[in-house]
Parts: C-alpha cells; sequence; structure tokens
C-alpha cells in the first residue's frame, strides 16, 4: 500500500464546495438528509454533516445487499445501517469515497429502500474511477481519476480527519 498522489482532500473540498451552492439553502432548510456508505463513504458523511452544519448523519450497511454476499459472505467488522431520519419521502444524499463499477452504490440504494421509500436519492463521491458495469452515476463528485487497471484506492481519516487516499495494488508479486 501506498499514499496515493491523488489529494482526497482537495476532492473533499471541491465536492464540500460543490454542496455549499448547490444544495446549501435546502440543507439548511432541513429538507435533505445524508447517508455515507460504511466505511470511507460513512467518514465523509460525518465530515460534511459537521462542515455543513446539518444535526445528523446516517450510515449505510451494503453487506446484505451486496451481489457477491453468497460468494464472500458478511464482513466480520460490518456495522449496522443506522439512520437517525425517516426515509419515506424524503431527500436522501447518499455519499461514498470511491465510485467504480456502481455495484455497491446499487446494494446502498437497496439497504436504503429498506427503510422506505426516499422522494429522491441524489450520490456525491470523493472520486470517480470510471469503470461502470451499472447505469450509476454521481451527482456531486470531487474529482475523476485515473488509475491502473490492477489498483484500487483506499480512503484512510488520519487522527485530525485528513482525508488520504492509499494506492492498493492487486497485481500477483512477480516471483
Amino acid at each position: 500500500m501506498t499514499v496515493s498522489s491523488i489529494d482526497a482532500e482537495a476532492l473533499y473540498q471541491t465536492l464540500l464546495a460543490q454542496l455549499r451552492t448547490a444544495l446549501g439553502p435546502q440543507l439548511a432548510a432541513g429538507s435533505w438528509s445524508i447517508a455515507g456508505i460504511h466505511s470511507g463513504g460513512a467518514w465523509i458523511a460525518a465530515r460534511l454533516a459537521a462542515d455543513l452544519g446539518l444535526p445528523e448523519h446516517g450510515v449505510i450497511n451494503v453487506a446484505f445487499h451486496r451481489d457477491d454476499y453468497a460468494k464472500k459472505g458478511l464482513h466480520s467488522q460490518a456495522a449496522p445501517t443506522t439512520l437517525p431520519f425517516d426515509v419515506l419521502d424524503r431527500s436522501i444524499l447518499l455519499v461514498d469515497d470511491v465510485l467504480a463499477t456502481g455495484r455497491t452504490i446499487r446494494a446502498a440504494v437497496n439497504e436504503l429502500f429498506d427503510y422506505g421509500r426516499p422522494a429522491r436519492v441524489a450520490l456525491a463521491v470523493l472520486a470517480d474511477r470510471g469503470g461502470r458495469e451499472l447505469p450509476i452515476d454521481t451527482t456531486f463528485v470531487g474529482g475523476t481519476v485515473s488509475l491502473p487497471a490492477d489498483a484500487q484506492l483506499a480512503l484512510r481519516q488520519e487522527p485530525d480527519g485528513r482525508f488520504v487516499f492509499d494506492t492498493v495494488s492487486s497485481a500477483a508479486p512477480s516471483a
């Protein structure tokens, strides 16, 4: 794992500015709620809620809706979905760290609908790396990134709250 040259903090500031511009008055009026996908999306949602002056945020666990659940099983550190607001007829800002195939977002929307039918769901991500396998797109994005096919971005949060992307290669080491 190596620290990525992709500046997660800069992407966060871009995303925050977009949200303030597009949703600022609606957020202040309380007509939107925010929920982050465990774990990176939840960290971003918590920080966005604080920076946007929102009183609460939710955390979505996609474990039971993943299309690879039968193959991978339940992650040992999976946290339950926690939504401190009523989903029914609510506008929800769904937050994640990286958007690639769209499969995690599909699972998150399925989980969200288990709690009720929202009026609207908008998607905010720090990094869009392309490679969609499903017809899913962002509403708000910190930036589009390019990575080798065998690399993944892993978000971590420093003790001071700053975000950092690490690049993880899935290529087998050469012998």
